[in-house]
């Protein structure tokens, strides 16, 4: 790689030099993902990334959000601080892939592409710190922990990780789109996550004799119906919101009316007004519930994460860089998800953009999050070489 890539051809050049990364960087990902770790339990994963980062002569901490790692690459010339961010940890599935290089730990996988994701950072830290005499400002390499329970962007920034920052970079596989293929969402991108629990308390009895007890089943059982009418009837339609019953846990027997009932849930909203509404109204229906059946109700409702706005500020010579880098047809406009991502934290505090990276392979329709995942490993180099240009014109100096 040459020193000039910044004002000789370097689309072509960034281009050869994820592609010289591409063996090594995969090596590293199936050894990360043959070894799975979960929310705060990187210290294998943090140790490879710190190793690496040594390598590179990349200054860097550990221990950063309990389990994350930080990293700084100085750039020549005065300019602002970006921060780019790769999740690491793996989630409690049992893999099933039968790939050569699947989980040897039982009950944990990739099944995200958080490993896919750290590795490409790693790839981008490299070409980044090449070219450091040539950056106008300064970028802060953010290796996170526990993404997958919306808590690891949260512990990260609690030990300083946004301090100094200007605006953030994130990214993300998508087994929707084909390897060399880039999305963009303007605005809100992914839904605020907030969790439920629900204790709905009885009278127990014999089934036989229900006027005898108080049944808590048939309040959950109302209670999961009227949540229902939270988003038909309550929410404005143009203003999207999910309430999701996830578990319902009451009785033991036929003949046995319990004494409790136990319900988990989520509320997945892109804007703060349809989260306001959201929680107000479950609050209400659980004190209607109380009311109108007899029993006794206990909600802990916990807001977890933001919504994930895109900033333009970021997103427009992002897009830029991509259609510069690989061509208008290789970047498109997304939709919107109801899914969620704690890299909401920084984006509340920063000018942010989240990007979507293709990785399906050919011939699969591959989901996340599902025992069979197998990313196309194509997409570590198309997005080392994505997210190296998008931070070197974010960074590049102005006249």
């Amino acid at each position: 790689m040459t020193a000039d890539i910044l004002i000789n051809d370097p689309a072509r050049r960034l281009n050869a030099a994820a592609a010289r990364l591409a063996a090594s960087l995969t090596a590293i990902r199936r050894d990360l993902h043959a070894n799975p770790e979960l929310a705060f339990e990187e210290h294998r994963t943090a140790g490879i990334v710190a190793a690496e980062l040594a390598r590179l002569g990349i200054p860097h901490r550990t221990g950063i959000g309990r389990t994350g790692v930080l990293g700084i690459i100085e750039g020549g010339l005065p300019g602002p601080t970006l921060a780019l961010r790769a999740d690491m940890d793996a989630l409690p599935i049992h893999e099933e892939t039968g790939l050569p290089f699947a989980s040897t730990a039982a009950g944990k996988m990739h099944a995200c592409g958080h490993d896919i994701h750290t590795v490409t950072l790693l790839g981008a830290a490299e070409i980044l710190k090449d070219l450091a005499p040539q950056i106008a400002g300064r970028i802060v390499l953010v290796f996170q922990p526990a993404e997958e329970t919306l808590q690891g962007a949260a512990a990260m920034i609690a030990d300083g990780a946004a301090e100094g920052v200007d605006m953030a970079l994130g990214f993300h596989n998508h087994p929707d789109m084909p390897v060399g293929r880039f999305s963009f969402v303007r605005g809100p991108c992914l839904a605020a996550s907030d969790l439920f629990d629900l204790e709905i308390q009885g009278r127990s009895g014999h089934a036989a004799h229900p006027y005898a007890a108080v049944d808590p089943i048939v309040a959950a059982a109302h209670f999961v119906t009227q949540a229902q009418t939270v988003v038909s009837r309550e929410v404005k339609p143009l203003q999207p919101a999910v309430v999701t019953i996830g578990q319902s846990v009451g009785g033991s027997t036929y003949n046995i009316i319990p004494e409790r009932v136990h319900l988990k849930g989520t509320v997945r909203t892109l804007h703060p007004e349809a989260r306001d509404i959201a929680e107000a109204a479950l609050r209400r229906l659980v004190e209607g519930i109380e009311t109108g059946m007899r029993v006794t109700a206990k909600l802990e409702y916990r807001r977890m994460v933001p919504p994930l706005v895109n900033d333009d500020r970021v997103v427009t010579p992002a897009v830029a860089a991509l259609t510069a880098q690989f061509g208008a047809e290789a970047v498109q406009e997304g939709e919107p998800s109801m899914g969620s991502e704690d890299f909401s934290a920084f984006a509340e505090r920063v000018p942010a953009f989240q990007l979507g990276i293709g990785s399906s392979a050919p011939g699969r329709q591959d989901r996340l999050h599902n025992a069979h995942y197998q990313p196309d490993e194509g997409c570590i180099p198309a997005g080392v070489e994505a997210i190296a240009r998008i931070a070197l014109d974010l960074l590049a100096p102005r006249a």
